[in-house]
């Protein structure tokens, strides 16, 4: 039964005693310390019946875990991999279109889900995939709200990625609710029916298109919005005055910005996916193979992947407040917010990699108390970088090209977390399940990341010196005589 980046499941040790222990997700089929299955079938129960994917003596439980692991491999994946048509698809139709596409995929995962049987548990993959694009796409539409809070902007998307990355917690609730005695069907019917949620605050609370920014006095939105040029145009004209002056998505993703923001968020991204795939080798390997103590750990690092919803906001509030203090006007660019939000951002990605640097040294300390440590500076830090990911795109690149960017900065992070197999196999293979001189490696590698803060202070720092040459221009500048 999965919940959130952990399961719990049941495998019989070798004297034939029933366990309960915990695992990541991803690292399912990669343990350091394998019980071998005898008589007792594992169980996945999906709907009211009982699936079976060890029916007999001769066939090891490794089996359900293996299929769970590749399921949560490509609902992982969908995720991200997919941000990039789903977000040219809100660039192109807007917000009303985008969601209800969402919407109907989060209903059909759902109801597939409970209504699977042992003969359809093939179901389990495309549903999961499912959930996973119906929920970045939600997410994604969410993201915009952050315009109506001006020059809170920051924080209000930050707390949207917290929000995000604590929505494990539901199926921590389902599986809480399925151990003492209610069904998977009946509660997965009810998440179905609680998708009317959506649909009201689709047609009510958001507006067809987009939100512009800046918010223009007196702008409405919702079922009957007073102004009807709301959208692709509407939000060009009050950019930069004119179409022309909006940067083109081309020389968005061709800019250096967005070079080393995919350097910033792969690195440290493909780090916290190594982390999650060597958690449990690591955990037994610390543990000397205590299985109770390797348990008790998994819970606390479950546990904490709850706070992001409170960890987030703090990466937002930084960025607004910096935001607020930076009085310097923008008469390069034209657009008087860009370069101030640009300036706020430098702390907040400093900080990221600061945490992402500090969080790679615990998790390379052979103690297994340290790692009570890590478990808290890999909550931290993964809501920063989510957060920060958002916000700084949301900030930088034209609003009328976000999901594009947004996607695109995604789906190559996704590719780029594909290396952690290759890292994976090294662990297993030349350095015989210790994962120890990887992670002193990956200190150096998270370190490059710094990269991306110094290239956004260098920008702010050349537009402060063209501003400053076009309000006072050279003593001996020629002058026109009247």
């Amino acid at each position: 039964m999965a919940s959130g980046e952990t399961e719990r499941y049941l495998c019989p040790s070798e004297d034939g005693e029933r366990r309960d222990r915990a695992l990541p997700v991803s690292q399912r089929g990669r343990r350091a310390v394998r019980p071998s299955a005898t008589r007792v079938p594992v169980r996945m129960v999906s709907g009211e019946n009982e699936i079976y994917l060890c029916p007999s003596e001769d066939v090891h439980c490794d089996l359900q875990d293996d299929r769970f692991a590749l399921i949560f491999t490509l609902a992982s994946f969908a995720l991200s991999f997919m941000t990039l048509p789903c977000g040219f698809l809100f660039d192109s139709f807007g917000t009303m279109v985008t969601r209800f596409l969402a919407i109907s995929l989060y209903i059909a995962a759902t109801l597939m889900i409970a209504f699977s049987t042992a003969a359809s548990a093939a179901l389990l993959f495309p549903a999961a995939c499912m959930i996973a694009v119906g929920g970045i796409i939600i997410y994604m539409t969410n993201i915009q709200v952050g315009n109506l809070f001006g020059n809170n902007q920051s924080t209000i998307i930050t707390l949207y990625t917290g929000a995000f990355g604590s929505s494990a917690v539901v199926f921590l609730l389902v599986k809480v609710l399925y151990e003492v005695g209610l069904s998977l069907r009946s509660m997965f019917l009810f998440i179905s029916c609680l998708s009317f949620i959506h649909i009201v605050s689709t047609f009510f609370l958001l507006p067809r298109t987009r939100f512009p920014h800046p918010v223009p006095e007196g702008y409405t939105y919702g079922a009957h919005p007073t102004h009807r040029t709301i959208g692709r145009r509407f939000t060009l004209e009050h950019v930069g005055g004119n179409e022309e002056q909006v940067p083109s998505f081309r020389s968005c993703i061709f800019s250096s910005f967005f070079f080393t923001h995919l350097l910033w968020l792969s690195i440290i991204q493909l780090r916290h996916f190594l982390f999650i795939g060597t958690f449990n080798p690591m955990l037994a390997l610390l543990a000397d193979g205590d299985s109770k103590q390797v348990s008790r750990f998994t819970n606390a690092f479950a546990l904490t992947q709850m706070c992001s919803v409170f960890c987030a906001p703090w990466n937002g509030l930084i960025m607004d407040r910096h935001k607020r203090k930076d009085k310097s006007p923008d008469i390069v660019s034209g657009n008087p917010g860009r370069l101030a939000s640009m300036r706020s951002a430098i702390i907040s990605l400093a900080i990221t990699v600061t945490q992402a640097v500090l969080f790679a040294i615990c998790a390379a300390i052979p103690v297994l108390e340290a790692q009570y440590l890590t478990f808290a500076l890999q909550v931290i830090n993964r809501s920063f970088l989510y957060g920060g990911d958002a916000a700084f795109i949301a900030v930088t690149f034209p609003h009328c090209h976000f999901g594009k960017v947004y996607g695109l900065a995604q789906a190559v992070s996704a590719i780029v977390s594909l290396l952690q197999y290759p890292c994976f196999t090294f662990i297993q293979g030349p350095l015989q399940d210790n994962p120890f001189y990887l992670n002193v490696g990956f200190i150096a590698l998270v370190a490059l990341a710094y990269a991306h803060p110094i290239n956004v202070y260098l920008h702010c720092r050349r537009e402060a010196q063209r501003d400053g040459a076009v309000k006072h221009p050279p003593d001996d500048a020629p002058r026109q005589d009247h």
